[in-house]
């Protein structure tokens, strides 16, 4: 058994000692099967139950596959839930949870889950899910105090020196020996833009060591690059929302912008990449050229194993074209069906058989193989 078990033990029979809620689908008995039909709610579903929250508002947020090969899914209101690749396994509140509402998670270097939530932060260590105190300190490294625990974790990263990094609705936080310090705080940053970093939704660290902040619907300051002195703001087309952001293998840095659709940055310029790298679709007159920038929405990109690129596509009754779309270097092709194109597009994350996972609002979750969407998600029986 590894690391990821927790402390609730189950009693069955006299043949069955004890239980641990597992997300690693390394606890296998002869009886495991009669325990999980048994047992869902504890032991976990074939399909993500959606316990507290569904709706339109209620959305698959954010995901992450761990060291180990297990996919976790971020939700606003039904928490979070790890698939170990036949079961889900749901942890709210009840389990450690700072809040149900998860904005963001990230598998630190030591193994550990953070999550981000709309309360504070919450960290499993391989045993249990428990809240990260929120102590303060001043630039003399001076303890000062607490954060509002009501401080909404939108974004986590950890860069190359080991520093966690956490994007909040007050601004960013670095967090060392325990301690949170306020980012901007550090005197030796030139920050000529006067920019205040509240409402970051992504973080990343590219291969050069600098630090990139998009700006939620809050900040709305467009894109800041930190490259170890200099806080560098850019606003490419005019966006000033950037939700999402990507490195790819290459090294080229891309962007998807609320108002003008995907761009791409080789280090130097920035590319419109809808309007530029013949990301459209040509009617039969070929009298009007519809750029993809009107079909795709805003929403997160993904990388996979291939080097492919997949973006979302806009909800075809907003007037997009809906699905999700993999671009290979050359051409992009579209991929849906009846009825998932209907879905907005919150997250994406590839598991290790190349399987791309989507969590869409109304607390959807799907799968695609390449050729067709499985849906993963239902209403939990009352």
């Amino acid at each position: 058994m590894t690391k990821y078990h927790f402390k609730r033990q189950i009693v069955y029979s006299l043949f069955i000692l004890v239980f641990y809620n597992s997300c690693d689908g390394q606890v296998k008995t002869e009886s495991v099967n009669d325990l999980k039909k048994t047992d869902t709610s504890t032991i976990g579903s074939p399909k993500l139950l959606k316990i507290q929250g569904s709706g339109l508002s209620k959305n698959v947020h954010c995901s992450l596959k761990d060291k180990q090969g297990n996919l976790w899914f971020g939700t606003t209101g039904d928490g979070v839930y790890c698939y170990d690749g036949e079961f889900f396994t749901q942890f709210t509140i009840k389990d450690g949870l700072s809040n149900n509402f998860v904005y963001s998670i990230l598998e630190d270097n030591d193994g550990n889950i953070w999550f981000g939530t709309s309360d504070g932060i919450s960290k499993f260590d391989g045993e249990n899910i428990v809240p990260v105190p929120l102590e303060t300190t001043d630039p003399n490294n001076t303890l000062t105090g607490n954060l509002d625990s009501r401080i909404t974790i939108g974004a986590i990263m950890q860069s190359k020196n080991g520093t966690l990094w956490f994007g909040t609705n007050k601004g960013v936080y670095n967090y060392k020996e325990n301690l949170f310090s306020a980012f901007l705080n550090n005197k030796s940053i030139v920050n000529k833009n006067g920019l205040h970093l509240t409402s970051v939704e992504r973080m990343l660290e590219d291969r050069n060591g600098n630090i990139w902040f998009c700006s939620g619907m809050e900040g709305l300051e467009g894109i800041s690059r930190y490259d170890g002195k200099f806080i560098t703001n850019y606003k490419p087309n005019g966006d000033v929302w950037v939700p999402y952001l990507l490195e790819d293998k290459t090294g080229n840095i891309w962007f998807s912008g609320r108002s003008h659709g995907y761009f791409r940055y080789n280090g130097k310029t920035f590319t419109d990449f809808t309007e530029n790298i013949g990301f459209s679709l040509i009617k039969e007159d070929k009298a009007e050229k519809i750029c993809l920038e009107e079909k795709v929405g805003f929403g997160p990109m993904l990388e996979d194993k291939a080097g492919n690129i997949w973006f979302t596509g806009k909800m075809s009754r907003f007037g997009g074209s809906g699905g999700i779309w993999r671009y290979d270097g050359k051409s992009c092709t579209n991929f849906t069906q009846d009825g998932f194109e209907d879905y907005q597009i919150w997250s994406m994350v590839e598991d290790k058989a190349g399987n791309i996972w989507i969590g869409t609002n109304n607390t959807g979750l799907f799968r695609f193989n390449g050729k067709t969407f499985s849906e993963f998600s239902e209403k939990a029986p009352k």
